[in-house]
């Protein structure tokens, strides 16, 4: 059975680091997966049964410290490679790559590329280019680019895979209860992070309160999101806000939605998204670059124009893009049929992420 590795910096909450533990479940029957992390602290996801390596080399301040690091990490994954004579050794985001690059040896490199943000630093992408053996793109987008702009025949797209009967039966597991008893439940899932774009969703949250008082907005993820309850008490929505922090099963929550919402200003491949339609919830996302126009094609779901990357926790200062999709939400809330096909739309779509043609896509590739 051949040998292949996945190289992450570590397994907190986040897109790739999920998608990297899945993909070692998927490859356990045909492969002998292990997964090199750079810092085990603080793994979200469930790791039982797949073989873990810690390089014991978490992340440096200062630019002298992150190079260092680049080169420690590279040596440690050399001595593992020609240890363990692996066959594939496919690295998930930017610093694992860096990583990967710097290891050497003869095991055939897969870089992945997992957000259109590392598509601004164009000499990593040229290295990158140079380098791998193969580019893997989590979107179509991306890999077009990297082919058409750097003339990168390497670069190829695997788009995340889902489970969706896995995610039904986690939904199923806990009944969960929120702070309101009845109301409508706008959601969105995702760590606190600026790209996200939350003080945006909770602006058009806003407008959308004041018109259907019934409403309430739900997040789920990691973070403290001070500025975020601060923006919500300011508008006067303190109690109709809800964050939920980090769940490591995330669905039962996600099934209470009535309708998912995604302001994010960059994306990859968001899992979120593909998951909440998976439990039947109607989306509405953001147009931004990349993910939701591949994954809702303006049939699956509802995108409104990207939204301004600058922070903005004013409460006094509701954007025009921010009362736009505040009546996109409106329109859709109002229209029980529309919801109802969209519901439909959502599930039929996340069911065309399967797990099968992700693990078939690999298996042909490490061939």
């Amino acid at each position: 059975m051949k040998k292949f590795l996945l190289i992450v910096p570590a397994l907190h909450q986040g897109g790739f680091e999920k998608v990297c533990v899945v993909t070692a479940r998927l490859l356990q029957p045909y492969f002998d997966v292990t997964i090199a992390l750079f810092d085990s602290r603080d793994i979200v996801y469930d790791t039982d049964g797949i073989r873990t390596v810690d390089l014991h080399l978490p992340s440096r301040p200062g630019t002298v410290g992150k190079i260092v690091n680049i080169w420690r990490r590279g040596r440690k994954l050399r001595r593992l490679k020609k240890k363990e004579r692996f066959a594939v050794a496919y690295s998930l985001g930017p610093t694992a790559n860096l990583a990967n690059i710097v290891s050497g040896t003869d095991t055939v490199k897969w870089l992945g590329v997992r957000s259109y943000m590392d598509m601004g630093n164009p000499r990593q992408i040229r290295l990158f280019c140079r380098t791998a053996d193969r580019v893997v793109c989590c979107s179509e987008t991306i890999s077009r680019e990297i082919r058409e702009k750097y003339r990168c025949g390497k670069a190829v797209t695997l788009t995340n895979p889902f489970d969706i009967r896995r995610t039904e039966t986690l939904a199923g597991q806990e009944d969960v209860r929120l702070p309101w008893e009845d109301g409508r439940v706008l959601v969105s899932m995702g760590r606190e992070d600026p790209v996200k774009g939350y003080w945006h969703l909770i602006k058009s949250f806003a407008v959308v309160h004041a018109k259907l008082p019934d409403t309430r907005l739900m997040i789920i993820g990691q973070g403290e999101f001070a500025a975020d309850r601060k923006l919500a008490a300011e508008l006067g929505l303190g109690g109709e806000v809800f964050f939920a922090g980090l769940q490591k099963n995330p669905y039962p929550y996600l099934k209470q939605g009535t309708l998912y919402v995604l302001t994010s200003y960059y994306e990859g491949f968001p899992n979120a998204l593909v998951e909440a339609m998976a439990l039947g919830l109607p989306a509405v996302a953001t147009d931004c670059m990349t993910g939701p126009r591949e994954i809702l094609q303006e049939k699956y779901g509802l995108l409104v124009p990207n939204m301004s990357p600058d922070e903005n926790y004013d409460a006094g200062d509701i954007t025009d893009e921010e009362r736009a999709l505040g009546h996109t939400i409106i329109t859709l809330l109002e229209d029980a049929e529309r919801m109802e096909h969209y519901r439909r739309m959502a599930k039929a779509r996340a069911a065309e992420y399967t797990a099968e043609a992700y693990t078939a896509k690999i298996r042909e590739w490490a061939e």
